[in-house]
């Protein structure tokens, strides 16, 4: 068994649930058919006085909870529609039960004949929600084990995997009824008169199109072809479109025998490194194997993906995609749609919650081949699992930074090994605990080390500013690169990683700056609307006309933004068209898709974004990249700032170059002779990997060490600091154990010490072993439970963090 770094100790409990006993064992031996109790107990004998529910309660306590059986008949709630047999109740089903004051939607995680808590005590849970479990024994398992690894209440783990309504006790019904739209008469009758009608709409015309050329559709479909709800209406109110309930959907799986390609689409020869990849993704389709797809910006790591999905698909298992950014989903879905006939599903944040639900559902029945998704899709359940492609895998949005604080990326990989399904981890920028894993032989390193492009990687030159003039940010070389790339008809690439018009404002009389009240950050100046935004907790105000600590008028700003440096490229090229991509500019369903459009009609612009722009997306008409301020993680708190800061220049180098145009990669820096600069210069992103993973090893830093943050915030500083000084005495206490050999740093205040009102102090955890990190986080938060948390303190884990600040 293969898992991320020391396998055998990431996949285990603790001592106690190794034993035959444990939980993890326990929960495997469940037989869904024929369910029994230790003692032989037939547990679907209804109304037995000895049947127990172990329920995981969504609440930040760390413990199950046990309940009786509902009392017969049993009490249905309102969006249940068939009754439940209670008694026939499997680990994995949802569960209606009253908890304190509130009703709440638990899961079963056990039927036991047993209970420590005296019957007298115990509740009786309203109504069993479903007829069958919504998870699979692997996944249940699976959820079971990374509540345990991650330190996060079992409850809280259970409520994430979940999608709203089915949180919010809602039948699995709700999301069998469909819509479909098609082309109302109106739309049918005079097609030239449409398109005369729509000229001036591009999108709805593109929309009467779709429409036109591929008859109904489900409007999820149309969802996931990139256009919103409000284009959809808009059709209608027009007359031309028309939408009508579709009944539902029979349960089933997608059709296999059909076929699942499409031969136009596929019909690309593929280099010798690709073909070589695919063979050995594909060698074993249905045992477990992970595999780290290293290849360079442009050498076709998808082509990898869909091949490998195409064998999985005929062999009709499901393939499930994740993908770090939301934007990144149309057109990640656009190419497999183009590709695949078989029903292609979505599930991120971007889409409401019936949405969801109906993507979940049809993933779980097996209707949908493929599921595309962000982090949280890796919970979905397949009903034949087959592969799990996991893009970016270096991108630091696989992990989540709050309430559970899981990895998608390695969990991906301990989900791949329990359901015995291949997992490919892809990225040109790998993380360097995936190398390491690679390294040591764990994970099979395939590499695609050349472009498909017919030209050769893009050079990336430094362009020293230290003693230069600027122009609102851009060395006068940069600018007359892009004019020159921009008259022989190119498109080219400005980066800087910093939306809004400047991030800072102020006073040139008293020296007063635009600081945020609640924070240790200055506030942002945003152009449109004028208002002042602190990025990190959202209070936005209005921007003001003299400055508040002298009345001066005097204000002026500092520094380059998106907004800022959009306004000065229209000045200087004020014949061309200047898109910016960024959070602010994108909003909405459509926003991102909209933009690109205007890149992807190959005319002469300049592209102007964030790190949105970074990864992923495929312009061939790009031949300059500008990248802005690179500077930024030389001299980073966080050990990572390095290697986040390498990735980033290599994947926005990335864009340059694509096609049959060279292109050219310009780095603006105030310190060019730095030995990280110079390595990506002149190195290739390997070797940079290795000196990084060189003083890795030096410094007993992951992935050669394993690491867990304590953090604690208040509003009061003392009570945040006084807390951690009583966890970091506990700690002492515990390492005092010789078999626990973890090393201790802190308590200190956090490198943002003040975010949104709250004060943070961190204390972290080293050790070279796994296991016994995990054993002493075990009994610290055991003990720690156990302490008086002071008024309005909050405090929580991070295993494996990614972000140190």
């Amino acid at each position: 068994m293969k898992s991320l770094a020391e396998l055998g100790e990431l996949c285990r409990f603790s001592r106690e649930e190794h034993s035959p006993n444990g939980p993890l064992s326990n929960l495997m031996k469940q037989d869904d058919s024929n369910a029994t109790a230790p003692n032989g107990l037939n547990l679907h004998t209804s109304g037995s006085a000895s049947v127990f529910y172990r329920v995981a309660v969504p609440s930040p306590l760390r413990r199950v909870f046990d309940y009786l059986p509902p009392k017969s008949p049993p009490e249905l709630t309102r969006s249940l529609i068939t009754t439940v047999n209670t008694a026939s109740a499997q680990p994995g089903t949802r569960v209606r039960i009253p908890f304190g004051a509130r009703k709440v939607t638990g899961i079963i995680l056990e039927v036991v004949s047993e209970t420590d808590v005296p019957r007298a005590k115990l509740r009786h849970a309203d109504s069993v929600l479903d007829a069958e479990p919504l998870f699979s024994p692997e996944l249940l398992a699976l959820l079971r084990w990374a509540a345990d690894y991650y330190q996060c209440p079992v409850g809280e783990v259970f409520a994430a995997a979940l999608p709203a309504r089915l949180r919010a006790g809602e039948g699995i019904e709700a999301a069998q009824e469909r819509w479909h739209t098609h082309l109302a008469k109106a739309g049918k009758e005079d097609k030239s008169a449409v398109e005369s009608l729509l000229s001036r709409s591009p999108r709805q015309l593109a929309l009467y199109r779709l429409l036109l050329e591929q008859g109904p559709l489900l409007t999820e479909n149309i969802l996931l072809a990139g256009f919103g709800r409000p284009m959809l209406r808009k059709l209608q109110e027009r007359g031309l479109a028309e939408c009508r309930a579709e009944a539902p959907a029979a349960r089933g799986k997608f059709d296999s025998s059909k076929p699942l390609v499409n031969p136009l689409a596929s019909a690309l020869i593929l280099t010798a490194e690709q073909a070589e990849a695919v063979a050995q993704i594909t060698a074993r389709p249905q045992k477990f194997g992970c595999f780290l797809l290293d290849g360079v910006t442009g050498s076709g790591k998808t082509e990898v993906y869909m091949r490998a999905m195409a064998q999985q698909l005929a062999l009709g298992r499901q393939c499930l995609v994740l993908i770090p950014e939301i934007g990144l989903t149309p057109q990640t879905i656009a190419r497999f749609t183009q590709r695949f006939t078989c029903p292609v599903v979505a599930l991120h944040s971007g889409l409401n919650e019936s949405e969801r639900l109906s993507a979940w559902a049809r993933a779980r029945e097996g209707s949908a081949g493929v599921i595309i998704g962000t982090r949280s899709a890796l919970f979905t359940p397949l009903a034949v699992p087959g592969l799990i492609i996991l893009d970016e895998e270096h991108d630091s949005s696989f992990k989540q930074q709050d309430g559970f604080r899981y990895s998608a990326r390695d969990l991906a990989v301990m989900r791949a090994h329990a359901e015995g399904m291949p997992i490919v981890l892809g990225s040109a920028t790998p993380s360097l605990e995936t190398l390491q894993n690679a390294k040591a032989g764990k994970f099979v390193h395939l590499h695609l080390p050349n472009s498909t492009a017919a030209v050769p990687r893009a050079a990336m030159e430094l362009i020293d500013i230290a003693e230069r003039p600027l122009q609102e940010g851009f060395s006068e070389a940069a600018l007359a690169r892009l004019g020159q790339h921009l008259d022989n008809g190119n498109q080219c690439l400005v980066f800087i990683n910093r939306r809004g018009y400047a991030p800072v404002l102020n006073c040139t009389t008293c020296g007063w700056s635009s600081e945020c009240d609640d924070c240790i950050s200055q506030m942002t100046v945003h152009r449109t609307p004028p208002r002042l935004r602190c990025h990190h907790c959202g209070v936005s105000v209005a921007l003001p006309r003299t400055c508040p600590h002298c009345k001066s008028a005097t204000l002026d700003t500092m520094g380059l933004g998106t907004q800022k440096a959009e306004s000065f490229l229209q000045r200087q090229f004020p014949n061309t068209p200047i898109i910016r991509v960024d959070r602010d500019s994108t909003r909405g369903r459509e926003g991102l898709s909209r933009a690109l459009e205007r890149v992807e009609s190959g005319e002469p612009c300049i592209l102007l974004g964030t790190q949105m722009l970074a990864k992923g997306h495929h312009f061939p008409n790009i031949t300059l990249v500008v990248i802005l301020e690179a500077d930024g993680g030389l001299f980073s708190a966080d050990f990572r700032g390095q290697e986040q800061m390498a990735q980033l220049v290599t994947q926005v180098a990335g864009r340059a170059g694509r096609a049959e145009r060279a292109g050219e990669v310009l780095l603006q820096t105030k310190h060019a002779a730095h030995e990280t600069l110079q390595a990506l210069s002149n190195e290739s992103y390997a070797q940079f990997s290795q000196r990084q993973l060189d003083q890795r090893l030096l410094a007993s830093l992951p992935p050669f060490a394993h690491l867990a943050l304590l953090r604690f915030d208040a509003t009061d500083p003392a009570a945040a600091m006084g807390f951690a000084e009583t966890a970091a005495q506990l700690s002492l206490q515990l390492s005092e154990d010789p078999r626990l050999s973890v090393e201790i740093l802190g308590p200190m205040p956090a490198p943002m010490e003040k975010r949104a009102g709250r004060f943070r102090v961190q204390l972290q955890l080293k050790s070279e072993r796994r296991g016994q990190l995990q054993d002493h986080l075990k009994n610290l938060i055991a003990n720690l439970d156990q302490v008086k948390t002071p008024p309005r303190l909050r405090w929580s884990v991070d295993v494996d963090p990614q972000d140190m600040i």
